[in-house]
């Protein structure tokens, strides 16, 4: 039969998949195989076992009355002596399968976690959180399912070879029944493999999508139930759920025919031999021992091969998952756009020059021309309308993004920036502020001082160590926001963003941080702002506009030369006085 080009590459990432997993821990595998081999060897020599006890003792004593006590003693002795050993198979096969297993799992997991730690935030932006999440655990899990029964399918193979060369010895016609058996359940198990391999595929992938839909959905639980789209997303998640139910459970109907098959071929084998060594014995041909030795043989060997029917059925599936983490651990990590930060000039916190930046799902450029000089220390207000590119210009500042094109350079010393949507871990007080840096406690609430959180937190049930739980859900949203502001001050920045980070805070609150920081900190501060109070604080305003830098100068200034800018402050305040 001549391989073709599809089957023989399905071949070749079959055995890549397996390799590239006993490549990473050798060492158990190995003992493992060992294990496996001696099990399998035992395995064979016990049906010799119970041949000699058969046609030195039993038979014997039957015809004769009586038989040596030696000789029974050397019978016993050879079968508990091999038992024993293949005892000994068994245990070195499943303990390091297993071992071996799970250090496979571990370092999966760990090469995924590597990766998407590597990779910048860009890259993030653009695969969908659950998916992520389902690669390094999911997937994780369903590839390395098929690795623990390796070894035992492996001895199988070579117990099939044995027992083959066996029966030959024994008697040619049994031979010939177990070279057709043993390749025919061999076959049945390389065509289910083939059947089930594209319906695994289909629904690993619908698995990932179905994760992700999952994730989005809780991450945005309070807006489900604001809107009442609860019904609307029942049925979308039940669609995609649906999807994946519809492709397990036609590989699993495959595999029920498959299971069905390797219970009935070896079955119908051993009746077929009965009724052929019944004939064999009654001609002299074969002993009693030796047709009993066949059977007992045949008997011993159904659970191993139900046991290459169980690898094969997992190979599709692990093969899905582990091309789709593939996807993630071989994907090029993408530069880092910190990196390619310059340091600015003497005297200067924030340098630009002629900065460029546009998405890649899109084709118009997002900021356009960008040239800017901030003095060190200085606090400068980012104004602009929605969509004028204020949030991406913070991104560039910081190296979360690349610029297109253009320069960016700042004064040296680390980098903070605090988000208009406080993220807290579902931690305590300390390991949010702290955020893995080594800080002392006075260091934290000195953060906490300047960020106007210090007097709540100390109100808390247990102060730093209060527990906020998941995204900080028992604290208040200007709470949230002033711990996360906590969070970029206890770095003691050089450079400090804040993307509408006071939003939440009452004016005066917000004025008491912005002086504190003006007081206490030697950093250079970019706010977006959208409260007149706040940009009246900044030493100056940049005004942004579609992109671009349309103004740039004093808050008073801007308001007397600008329109644009004039409008934009006015409807703030219109908007501000309204709520009230």
């Amino acid at each position: 039969m001549t391989i073709t080009r599809p089957r023989f590459a399905r071949l070749k990432r079959n055995w890549m998949l397996i390799r590239s997993m006993l490549a990473l821990h050798p060492r158990s595998f190995v003992l493992s195989f060992i294990g496996a081999t001696v099990f399998a060897v035992a395995t064979v020599a016990s049906s010799f076992a119970i041949r000699w006890m058969i046609d030195h003792v039993i038979l014997p004593r039957f015809d004769d009355g009586e038989v040596a006590v030696s000789t029974f003693l050397f019978g016993a002795g050879l079968i508990i002596g091999i038992g024993l050993l293949r005892a000994v198979g068994v245990v070195l096969r499943r303990a390091y399968a297993s071992t071996g297993m799970w250090q496979v799992a571990e370092s999966y997991t760990n090469q995924v976690l590597d990766r998407l730690v590597s990779q910048p935030v860009s890259w993030h932006r653009r695969h969908p959180d659950g998916d992520l999440v389902a690669r390094a655990g999911v997937d994780t899990e369903t590839t390395v399912s098929v690795i623990a029964p390796i070894p035992f399918a492996t001895s199988t193979l070579l117990m099939i070879l044995i027992s083959t060369v066996w029966l030959f010895l024994t008697d040619v016609p049994l031979g010939i029944v177990a070279l057709i058996v043993f390749p025919l359940v061999i076959a049945t198990n390389v065509v289910y493999e083939r059947s089930v391999s594209a319906h695994y595929t289909r629904a690993q992938e619908q698995l990932g999508d179905f994760s992700a839909a999952v994730h989005e959905s809780f991450e945005g639980v309070q807006l489900v139930k604001a809107y009442g789209a609860q019904d609307r997303e029942t049925v979308r998640l039940s669609v995609l759920a649906d999807r994946v139910r519809a492709s397990r459970v036609e590989a699993i109907e495959r595999r029920s025919w498959f299971d069905a098959l390797t219970d009935m071929i070896p079955a119908i084998a051993n009746i077929g031999l009965v009724l052929l060594g019944a004939a064999r014995v009654d001609s002299g041909d074969v002993t009693v021992g030796e047709f009993t030795s066949v059977i007992f043989l045949f008997t011993l060997l159904v659970m191993p091969l139900r046991l290459i029917g169980y690898a094969l059925s997992e190979l599709p599936r692990s093969m899905a998952a582990w091309i789709r983490i593939q996807a993630v651990v071989t994907e090029v990590v993408l530069d880092d756009p910190a990196a390619s930060i310059g340091k600015a000039d003497p005297g200067v916190g924030i340098q630009l020059d002629r900065v460029e930046f546009a998405h890649e799902d899109s084709a118009l450029a997002a900021l356009h021309d960008v040239s800017l000089r901030l003095p060190a220390g200085s606090i400068t207000a980012l104004v602009g309308p929605t969509g004028s590119g204020k949030s991406t210009l913070a991104d560039v500042v910081v190296g979360l993004v690349p610029a297109t094109s253009g320069s960016v350079a700042l004064a040296t010393g680390p980098r903070s920036i605090v988000f208009q949507e406080a993220f807290l871990m579902a931690g305590t007080v300390r390991e949010n502020v702290a955020f893995g840096n080594r800080v002392s406690n006075e260091q934290i609430w000195a953060a906490l001082r300047r960020s106007a959180a210090d007097e709540f937190v100390r109100a808390l049930p247990e102060a730093l160590d209060t527990v906020v739980g998941e995204r900080g859900v028992s604290l208040s949203g200007g709470q949230r926001q002033r711990v996360a502001l906590a969070r970029a001050l206890v770095r003691d920045p050089a450079i400090l963003v804040l993307d509408d980070t006071t939003s939440a805070l009452d004016p005066a609150t917000e004025a008491a941080i912005l002086e504190r920081l003006r007081e206490s900190l030697r950093a250079t501060v970019l706010m977006i702002a959208s409260r007149p109070s706040t940009i009246a604080l900044a030493d100056d305003v940049i005004f942004m506009t579609f992109g671009r830098i349309a103004a740039h100068g004093s808050h008073e200034r801007l308001l007397a030369t600008e329109p644009g800018y004039r409008e934009i402050v006015e409807a703030f305040e219109s908007d501000r006085a309204g709520a009230t």
